[in-house]
């Protein structure tokens, strides 16, 4: 059966004319030559049939600043086109693969691998009880382009999609050609880049989009096939219970960001459920029109019958109008008091649900009864996937999580505690954590938490923040609102500290209860290091060990991969965080604690991106409990959730690499590494780390950043609400880790994904170690190899032709004596990776080197342009906006940002 009508190239070819139609009827015929000029000297230096990029930097230099612009444009749009294609090329392998039953990473993989290692229905049972998948979107400003332009980009994608999968008449297609000109052509009459910085609702609007319109709609797709997988592979119904959560920062996060206001925060946690409850109203509405059955012909039990009496005892009104409407259909007039109980959520009116377990409720009973009643399917098609989605969204969409910097809390305390002549600031780590823990558990409050008299402004923030969150779960529940992360965490008295404000304001009320799980974000070094001292303090304190069982002793603990990995470089970052994973898990062991991981990844391969199941499964086994949290970020939460069937497919690959991982821990624990391979990363990484660190101390270092990156102009692109630098210092440690990363993103000269690699492995080398050995660790242990493999992305997407001419912009001497140490290593890198890997090709995946390919003669016109205005000292307005518009084109064309 043929699934598609159309591939690839037909799409990239067809587009890229489309847009050179609507340039030369939007511009000029000769604003169409001279693109076509440049495009065609790019393929054909890429092809190597041209020596040098002479003819494309000589058209270029002869442009004046309109023509500058519309250059830009028509490669910006391009790619934002050819980023279509390629996606639509993904859902047909997704469609293919899953038809012919090849589909790599889906659950029926999963199903099947657990069959085939012996695994029988009670242990399936057990896995699945024990996972939780917790996606935590972020306000991160990596997300470069318009919503205005990615809403046009989805229609041309739905014209795509038409096109593709739809059998069409001549006529009917001509339409969808019309239709799709059309949005091309008001796609480039729209401004791509930004004339304001986003502000926090903007961002968080950005977040709940995917939510409402993608993931609400695919959650109860992928329980059903996992269900429907299980009905193959095992006798007798195995129970699956809640396997997804989804989180967000947008709204509430704090940290950095001074425009996070608790009305940002209220605002969000309103829209969001103003959001989810019609939802859920139209699908009881939908539900209605099916579930007609009538009293004569099925039987209903004392459970549903139980609970239609209740609803109609609180809702009497409703109840006799329902039952005028509906007079012998109890399923019916149930779901018209649902209904009305749903619309009273937020309402002043009494008989609103009080929470989203009580739908829930409902909604089992009535599955029940339609199952007691022979009526398998319509519970199955209708009833079930309705349960699926409250289970999942609840009366929240996404429960937001809190975060600041623990240095705001300190602050606060110590302000507020000073006015009853307590010096807190002056206490040392024991004093502080023995008087937060008797002011904890004491009856009578410590601060006033109304009073800001004599505080700083920051502290006044705080005290109000712990104020409104009590508020805000009166309002909206506990579960809107119940997590805390402390950005810089480095001792158990910031654990404290939060848990002394949640205390003050009733939040907290111990033993017995506590509405918040506190987060250390553990970061640097000095942190991650004294784990078992922060960990272990917290564990054994008498007030913190009653809020962990009042929590029901399951412990979260964030991993910062961002800013380890620029302050210690990919290789050592890495090995640091692989090992202080299993000490964690050691260290929870120890104290009968679950541990719950929050792993803080980026888009980026050095913030700990890349494909999300790869690094679900090269986790230590030891810190495999089941749940797992992690950020999705910026442009990698457009990739991945803006298509319906590509949002399914990611779901169901963590799925598959959770599911495998944990039963995977359930016969192995313990993930015994040889002596030999620790040997070697215990050689390698400190080597990594010294060359790295090295390297950022070099004397004007911060400068060579500077001049041949695009950071100033980053800085300034109105990408996100929060500010690039955490002060006004020009240092690389106050560089926010996105901003860092995207610079060196955009100057094609990716350090923070590979830098420093080759140093630590020939320093193993060097001291006795053989090639062979590191072969067999890529081989054979899944941490390595992952990273290796995304060492290679990385590599791959650099390009010192180009890193050459933006190191071109900065001072004769500081290029002479960085740029050779950055090409060097550079080099080095590459040829370690690829003897390790055994391989003539830095990417592993064909398509892979396909999409590269296709990109990068495209991508250099805008990198050459973009050196050319930066090397300027003054710049007009129209060349200021055309500058902005190669930083959004070059993110398009490299797929990724910060």
């Amino acid at each position: 059966m043929t699934l598609h009508a159309r591939e690839i190239n037909q799409d990239v070819r067809e587009l890229g004319e489309l847009l050179g139609d609507v340039l030369e009827a939007q511009s000029s015929t000769e604003a169409f030559e001279i693109v076509e000029r440049i495009r065609t000297s790019s393929i054909e230096y890429r092809r190597g049939d041209a020596k040098t990029r002479e003819e494309v930097g000589q058209t270029l230099d002869r442009l004046d600043p309109e023509m500058q612009d519309i250059v830009a444009r028509a490669f910006t749009t391009y790619f934002e086109l050819i980023n279509l294609a390629e996606e639509r090329n993904r859902v047909r392998e997704i469609r293919e693969g899953s038809q012919a039953g090849v589909l790599e990473d889906s659950v029926l993989d999963a199903v099947k691998k657990l069959s085939d290692n012996g695994a029988d229905a009670e242990t399936v049972e057990s896995v699945l009880d024990d996972v939780l998948i917790q996606p935590t979107f972020t306000a991160h400003p990596t997300e470069a382009r318009r919503k205005t332009v990615k809403a046009k980009l989805r229609s041309v994608a739905r014209d795509l999609e038409t096109l593709d999968e739809v059998r069409l008449t001549d006529r009917e297609e001509e339409v969808v050609g019309r239709d799709l000109q059309a949005e091309v052509t008001s796609l480039w009459q729209t401004p791509q880049v930004r004339d304001r910085r986003p502000e926090v609702t903007d961002e968080a609007l950005n977040v709940q989009w995917y939510l409402e319109n993608v993931l609400f709609e695919v959650i109860d797709e992928v329980y059903d096939e996992l269900e429907h997988a299980l009905d193959g592979e095992y006798d007798g119904d195995i129970d699956v219970p809640k396997l997804y959560e989804f989180r967000s920062w947008a709204g509430s996060d704090r940290d950095g960001n001074p425009f996070v206001t608790p009305e940002v925060t209220e605002e969000t946690l309103e829209r969001q459920r103003d959001t989810i409850l019609p939802l859920y109203r139209n699908k009881l509405k939908e539900l209605s029109g099916v579930l007609s059955q009538d009293a004569s012909n099925i039987t209903t039990d004392d459970t549903f019958d139980e609970r239609l009496s209740e609803h109609k005892t609180k809702l009497p009104g409703v109840a006799s109008e329902a039952e005028e409407r509906y007079p012998d259909e109890p399923y019916r007039q149930k779901l018209k008091l649902m209904r009305e109980s749903v619309l009273r959520v937020s309402d002043v009116r009494q008989g609103g649900y009080d929470d989203s377990g009580e739908l829930l409720k409902d909604l089992r009973s009535i599955a029940e009864s339609l199952r007691d009643n022979n009526a398998e399917t319509i519970a199955e098609s209708h009833v079930d996937p309705l349960i699926r989605k409250v289970d999942t969204f609840g009366f929240a969409l996404a429960s937001l999580d809190l975060r600041d910097h623990r240095k705001m809390h300190t602050d606060a305390i110590a302000e507020a505690v000073e006015r009853q002549g307590i010096d807190y600031a002056s206490m040392d780590e024991d004093e502080r954590v023995e008087f937060l823990t008797e002011a904890i558990l004491q009856e009578r409050q410590v601060i006033d938490m109304e009073d800001a008299e004599g505080l700083s402004d920051d502290s006044t923030r705080v005290l109000r923040r712990f104020r409104e969150t009590a508020n805000w779960q009166d309002e909206f529940g506990v579960d809107a609102i119940d997590t805390y992360a402390i950005s810089w965490c480095e001792e158990s008295s910031h654990v404290l500290e939060v848990l002394f404000l949640a205390d003050q304001v009733g939040i907290v009320d111990l033993p017995g209860y506590c509405g918040l799980d506190i987060v250390p974000l553990l970061e640097s070094e000095y942190a991650l290091s004294g784990a078992r001292r922060i960990m272990g303090t917290l564990f054994e304190n008498d007030a913190y060990s009653l809020a962990l069982e009042a929590r029901g002793g399951v412990q979260e603990i964030m991993l910062g991969y961002s800013d380890s990995n620029k302050e210690n470089g990919f290789l050592a970052a890495n090995w640091s965080l692989y090992n202080n994973q299993k000490r964690l898990a050691n260290i929870t062991d120890d104290y009968d604690v679950e541990m719950r991981l929050f792993h803080g990844r980026g888009g980026s391969i050095s913030r700990g991106g890349g494909p999300m199941n790869d690094a679900m499964l090269a986790l230590p086994n030891e810190t495999v409990t089941g749940q797992i949290k992690f950020t999705e970020q910026g442009e990698a939460i457009a990739e991945k959730y803006a298509n319906h069937d590509i949002a399914e497919r990611n779901l169901e690959q963590m799925l598959n690499a959770q599911i495998r991982a944990r039963h995977n821990t359930m016969h192995d624990p313990v993930e015994e590494i040889p002596d030999a391979w620790r040997d070697a990363m215990e050689t390698a990484a400190p080597a990594a780390r010294e060359e790295y660190q090295d390297l950022l101390g070099t004397d004007g270092f911060v400068d060579y950043f500077e001049q041949a990156t695009p950071i100033t102009v980053i800085e300034n692109l109105n990408m996100g609400s929060r500010p690039a630098s955490r002060s006004e210092d020009r240092s690389v440690d106050d560089l926010r880790a996105i901003p860092w990363v995207f610079s060196w993103t955009q100057a094609r000269c990716i350090i923070p994904g590979w830098y420093s690699i080759a140093t630590g492995l020939n320093a193993y080398l060097d001291d006795g170690g053989d090639i062979e050995t590191l072969q067999e660790m890529y081989a054979e242990w899944p941490f390595f190899r992952t990273k290796i493999d995304n060492a290679s992305l990385a590599l791959a997407r650099t390009d010192f032709n180009i890193a050459r001419e933006y190191a071109d912009l900065a001072d004769e001497d500081l290029r002479e004596r960085i740029f050779p140490r950055l090409e060097a290593e550079y080099e080095e890198t590459v040829d370690l990776v690829l003897e390790i890997a055994d391989r003539d090709s830095l990417l592993s995946r064909d398509w892979l080197e396909q999409n590269l390919e296709r990109r990068n003669p495209y991508v250099d016109p805008l990198n050459l342009l973009q050196v050319r205005l930066l090397q300027q000292s003054h710049l007009t307005e129209t060349e200021k906006q055309t500058l902005r518009l190669t930083v959004q084109g070059i993110a398009a064309g490299m797929k990724n940002t910060g």
